[in-house]
């Protein structure tokens, strides 16, 4: 878990966030991100952020300011993602968009990006303006291709790994790779984009980017077999929205035509989550839960999550490295429905 005075800083820099920059005038957007912020999460990107730090440079202080930045970069997405999904509940509380509507979320997610990024181009030096910059880009590529992927029960996995690549893994590679650089930068005064090449920063942003990876297909098989209590969101979300997962994927590999059917009739609907769809969306619940889907899931997490522990070797033991692979190891602890 994030350390107490590591939280009592987030809390301070969304605090900052609401006083400094929201007047009386944007009283809505202050509402809607604040809700959004106070409703907690697991605050994995951030402890990454500041984990890396110190198993990069033995001894470096974390920066949590940084690491609550990285944070608040993950709300707006998730802010915008309810919009584009049409979500109505986001880690147990009523989502942005279905609290305060769909245009006044889109201007609070823009809103918290803008901010977030002057603060990091007036706070850090390159690369890590830069690096932050090319992230976005390619989180907001892959949410369009996987807007282009809906109901395409034919999609291959490789355009699924690519999607969740960049929504997803690609954030947390920029929270280990930034958090590597400012510890590098604080302990050495080095700074500038050769700092990328050095082989334990390398190292660190392979290590977040496979995390990333098993943390998504994880997080995608628990939408099909988790109950909503433990989700936070409605089960079934991703089938409902028409994305196509891995698991929906390797249930269309293992169960042959009778799964085919099934989905094909799902997604034939045109909201896959009204009532007279419930029954197709079950049946294709059962497919993924009951065949050999789970089993060749948890093996590509698994995979993903010792390509993580992996990278790690590259750097020096110490503490910090041990709780990096013990984080990429409980992404592994799945049990069958």
């Amino acid at each position: 878990m994030i350390e107490t005075s590591a939280r009592v800083t987030i809390a301070t820099v969304i605090e900052e966030f609401v006083r400094e920059e929201l007047s009386a005038e944007n009283a809505h957007i202050a509402a809607a991100v604040a809700e959004m912020l106070d409703a907690g999460g697991k605050h994995l990107r951030p402890r990454i952020t500041m984990l890396s730090s110190r198993a990069c440079e033995s001894g470096a202080a974390e920066d949590a300011v940084l690491a609550a930045y990285m944070e608040m970069i993950h709300v707006a997405t998730l802010i915008h993602d309810d919009v584009v999904d049409n979500a109505d509940v986001r880690r147990g509380v009523q989502s942005t968009n279905s609290a305060f509507g769909n245009r006044f979320s889109v201007l609070a997610g823009d809103y918290l990006f803008s901010w977030v990024f002057k603060k990091v181009t007036q706070s850090y030096p390159q690369p890590v303006p830069t690096i932050l910059a090319a992230m976005l880009a390619e989180i907001c590529n892959g949410e369009v291709r996987q807007l282009r992927a809906e109901g395409n029960a034919d999609l291959p996995e490789s355009a699924y790994a690519e999607i969740i690549g960049k929504k997803t893994a690609e954030l947390f590679a920029a929270c280990a790779e930034c958090g590597a650089i400012v510890a590098v930068a604080a302990k050495r005064a080095h700074s500038g984009a050769d700092v990328r090449d050095m082989q334990r920063v390398k190292a660190l942003r392979a290590y977040g980017w496979s995390f990333g990876m098993a943390f998504q297909v994880r997080d995608d098989l628990l939408d099909a077999i988790a109950d909503e209590g433990a989700l936070g969101k409605p089960a079934g979300s991703d089938l409902r929205e028409k994305k196509v997962t891995l698991p929906l994927i390797n249930a269309l590999r293992s169960g042959g035509p009778p799964v085919r059917a099934a989905v094909d009739r799902l997604f034939a609907h045109d909201d896959a989550g009204a009532p007279e769809a419930e029954n197709d969306l079950a049946a294709v619940v059962e497919a993924i839960r009951n065949g050999h889907a789970v089993e060749l899931t948890i093996a590509s997490i698994e995979r993903y999550a010792s390509a993580a522990e992996t990278a790690l070797l590259a750097l020096a033991p110490s503490e910090a490295r041990d709780e990096l692979s013990a984080l990429a190891r409980s992404l592994t602890e799945i049990g069958r429905p």
